[in-house]
């Protein structure tokens, strides 16, 4: 097998874990809602905004340093949570954190994660962390998570917004998915039910998942959530300006404009298609903007930022990364997106993540964002 140093680009990454992974991993990484329209189309928005590259300007010195919730990290993209990562590499969600710190980046956990949170604050103790959550039908479970992530050092809770039910995947369905019976949903070891087995039915993820998640939530349930945490909470899964207005109403430290890696419903926009609505219309508030879905490339990274996010969050390079080398590829795809994030830049003219504005990207019309 060729070493890391021959995959040069996420694309690589990508096709050699697709030989590395089983089927049902592979399927559950990879996989969309419905027919995979939006899946595609998250891709497919990138290569729709074109760049506007400026020449003759000292380009000698490129700083990626940015702010996020007011803290310094030294590169504008990060990790995404993606559940049960044990199945792609036995070092799992701690690779994906260990990396994550290296380069001094963020590292956002699942809750349905293979490792627990405390293991992976261990493991990774200087790493910038944040716990993805959701609020269950069992409020004292969420009530200990937040607890739990809290005591661990974690900054932040991603709280996701788009999940009253998990959406329907068919190669999940057509698998029968389970977790392997050597995994565990870690975070719940203790408190309720951790293995995720299929009855036969269907995916053993959505009936897990049904089985805990409260399709009653609601906007007053943030404020609960905020009653029991002094953490910022950031909501994850917004594709309307309308909702993102709500969550600044809401006192949200933050979105992650975010279609849930087009994985709950088919035929949704593109997260970076409605990114430039939102932003023009959180203009003016506390309430960061990011986004995630669709990026693999230091390129789209660039384009999301040109549009105005805050952070740009990655999952499935990240993914191909662990399957592919555990931490040292997790790592590799990091440095590549990085160092392809540093050329765009000093190819467009310019120097510091601040100048990357709309002034150097060109995007369809129908994108023009406008206020309500």
């Amino acid at each position: 097998m060729a070493t890391l140093d021959s995959l040069v680009c996420v694309k690589d990454f990508e096709e050699r874990a697709a030989g590395i992974l089983e089927k049902h991993p592979l399927d559950y990484y990879k996989s969309g809602a419905g027919h995979e329209n939006s899946l595609q189309g998250a891709r497919d928005a990138y290569l729709r905004v074109q760049l506007k590259p400026r020449v003759l300007r000292d380009v000698s010195k490129c700083c990626l340093t940015s702010t996020v919730l007011g803290k310094s990290t030294p590169m504008p993209f990060g990790v995404a949570p993606a559940a049960l990562q044990r199945m792609a590499h036995p070092e799992g969600e701690i690779a994906n954190a260990r990396a994550a710190e290296k380069l001094g980046s963020i590292f956002v956990l699942s809750t349905l994660s293979t490792t627990s949170l405390e293991d992976v604050a261990a493991a990774a103790p200087t790493a910038r962390k944040w716990f993805q959550l959701y609020i269950y039908k069992d409020r004292e479970v969420t009530r200990q998570l937040v607890k739990r992530a809290a005591n661990a050092g974690f900054e932040a809770l991603v709280l996701t917004v788009d999940a009253p039910i998990l959406g329907i995947r068919y190669a999940d369905a057509r698998n029968k998915f389970s977790l392997p019976p050597q995994f565990e949903v870690a975070n719940f070891k203790g408190i309720t039910r951790s293995d995720m087995t299929s009855s036969g039915e269907g995916s053993g993820v959505n009936e897990y998942v049904a089985s805990l998640l409260d399709s009653s939530l609601s906007w007053k349930d943030i404020a609960w959530l905020k009653s029991i945490t002094s953490l910022p909470i950031i909501l994850k899964g917004i594709l309307t300006v309308e909702d993102a207005l709500l969550a600044v109403e809401h006192g949200a430290a933050g979105i992650v404009v975010s279609s849930h890696g087009a994985r709950q419903i088919d035929t949704v926009p593109s997260p970076l298609e409605v990114l430039p609505a939102i932003v023009e219309n959180l203009k003016g508030t506390n309430c960061e903007v990011y986004i995630d879905g669709g990026v693999s490339t230091g390129t789209d990274i660039f384009k999301a930022i040109a549009l105005g996010a805050k952070m740009v969050f990655v999952k499935r390079p990240a993914i191909w990364g662990l399957a592919c080398g555990g931490q040292e590829g997790v790592e590799r795809v990091l440095h590549i997106l990085k160092r392809e994030l540093e050329v765009t830049m000093v190819l467009t003219g310019t120097t510091s993540i601040d100048a990357v504005t709309r002034e150097y990207v060109r995007i369809p019309p129908d994108w023009i964002s406008s206020k309500l």
